[in-house]
């Protein structure tokens, strides 16, 4: 049975054991976190189920520590003292289960798994700093990490989870753990974006007003750009309440070291059938891919239906009428996005084919089945696919960053033979020192090493 739900933030500082004097600039934290402390235990909670960012993540599921007993301690940062809980294990089947049924990957963190992936057998600092509040209170624990999947999948998760807490007999809260932005103000945790100051006033707001479908619409860049470590395990509290009435309560919101950190709590209500939000946003999704290809160019046709022929073991002739430039040489990349994340990214700097579109081609089976960072395309992916197509004008070097603007201009930086490429007018990429950082990484180079750079423009085609 669902009775609460809570945001709250895991800083360490604000346990007096370790934050020493320092834990008095976040009082307010202090002083809200025991007020929703008084909330939950007013409901006489059964067990507690927690998402942790700082638990184990996967990129394809979510694990569920197991074992009878769940315990850790924060010798990490100086406090020793050791937390120990029971373990729910009824309420663990229960959300396998469920996960299964919408075919969702849920994995058990056995002694055997947590071997095989190298996971620690104690609580995270994600856990132990809000559960560390609830001290006094006696309850079973259920604690996971999140996964990396698309915000709709990660969603879908907690309504999988929402549907087995509901099914348990025992009285549960869920909370979702997590920091807002670590970017706040110069010296924070993460390099200061004003950015992370837009990030946390909308979710504050949104949640203050019980908004919630407007928080599955957010930018994912500004998420991004947040450096946050909280939405997910907030998509997975909100998937949990999906199909419900929600009442939301702002404990309080500060940021006294650069880091955000919302208090906040989620009553649920009746059963509401237009709050089942799922359905919208996986049709939203379909209708976006399906807008999109009804507009995309020869190019980028060209493209999606080699990789789709490839896939499917039909290598026959594509009858396109292409552009002019098809016929002329260039370097091209070619990119492959699902659900707004990358999925696949290779390309040329210069040309290695007769023309332009037997470089797309080329370069199109490549970034869908050999890029290195991610599993070859699958077929069962195909139609939530979508391309776009860069063709590279030629590069020039330049002598200082003044010449170089990453909304026009892409960039090439090299170190005797390694050599990293970015493309211009990414998403996310807003400065200059930005865009060399990311190529500089992309070929193995230092930070603080020279390297020659050049700069190019492209024709990008969607």
């Amino acid at each position: 049975m669902l009775i609460y739900g809570a945001l709250v933030p895991h800083p360490p500082i604000i346990l007096e054991e370790i934050g020493g004097e320092e834990r008095k600039k976040a009082l307010k934290t202090v002083n809200a976190m025991k007020a929703i402390r008084e909330k939950i235990n007013s409901y006489a909670p059964e067990s507690i189920l927690i998402f942790s960012p700082h638990g184990p993540v996967f990129r394809d599921g979510l694990g569920i520590r197991s074992g009878e007993r769940l315990k850790g301690n924060l010798a990490n940062f100086g406090f020793t003292h050791t937390w120990e809980w029971e373990t729910d294990q009824d309420l663990i089947q229960e959300i396998i289960k469920e996960t299964s049924k919408d075919g969702l990957l849920c994995v058990e963190l056995t002694d055997e798994v947590r071997s095989q992936y190298r996971i620690a057998n104690t609580l995270d600092h994600g856990v132990l700093v809000p559960l560390s509040f609830f001290d006094q209170m006696s309850f079973r624990l259920v604690a996971t990490g999140f996964s990396w999947l698309p915000w709709a999948e990660q969603y879908a998760l907690g309504v999988a989870i929402g549907r087995a807490v509901r099914n348990s007999p025992r009285r549960i809260v869920v909370i979702a753990s997590g920091d807002l932005s670590h970017c706040l103000i110069p010296g924070a945790p993460v390099t200061y974006d004003p950015r992370g100051e837009e990030f946390d006033r909308r979710l504050v707001n949104l949640i203050q007003e019980n908004k919630i479908e407007e928080i599955l619409r957010f930018d994912p860049v500004l998420v991004k750009k947040a450096a946050e470590c909280g939405f997910r395990s907030l998509l997975m509290l909100l998937g949990v309440f999906d199909g419900l009435e929600i009442k939301t309560e702002l404990f309080n919101y500060e940021a006294p070291f650069g880091v955000g950190y919302a208090i906040a709590g989620f009553e649920p209500g009746a059963e509401q059938p237009d709050r089942n939000l799922l359905p919208i946003l996986t049709n939203r999704r379909k209708e976006e891919v399906i807008n999109r290809r009804s507009k995309e160019s020869s190019l980028v046709k060209l493209a999606r239906l080699t990789v789709e022929n490839h896939l499917c073991g039909e290598e026959k002739r594509i009858d396109l009428e292409l552009p002019p430039e098809a016929n002329s040489q260039a370097g091209a990349f070619v990119s492959i996005k699902k659900h707004g994340e990358l999925r696949g990214c290779i390309g040329t700097i210069f040309p290695t084919q007769p023309n332009v579109a037997e470089e797309i081609r080329n370069n199109a089976i490549a970034a869908a089945f050999q890029d290195p960072r991610f599993e070859p395309v699958q077929e069962d992916e195909l139609d939530e696919l979508v391309y776009s197509v860069d063709l590279l004008k030629a590069s020039e070097p330049i002598q200082s960053f003044e010449e170089l603007d990453p909304q026009k201009y892409g960039v090439i930086v090299r170190k005797g033979r390694r050599t990293g490429l970015l493309l211009p007018n990414l998403e996310g990429v807003e400065s200059v020192e930005e865009q060399v950082a990311i190529a500089k990484r992309k070929a193995g180079i230092g930070k603080e090493e020279a390297v020659e750079i050049e700069r190019f423009e492209v024709v990008r085609y969607f």
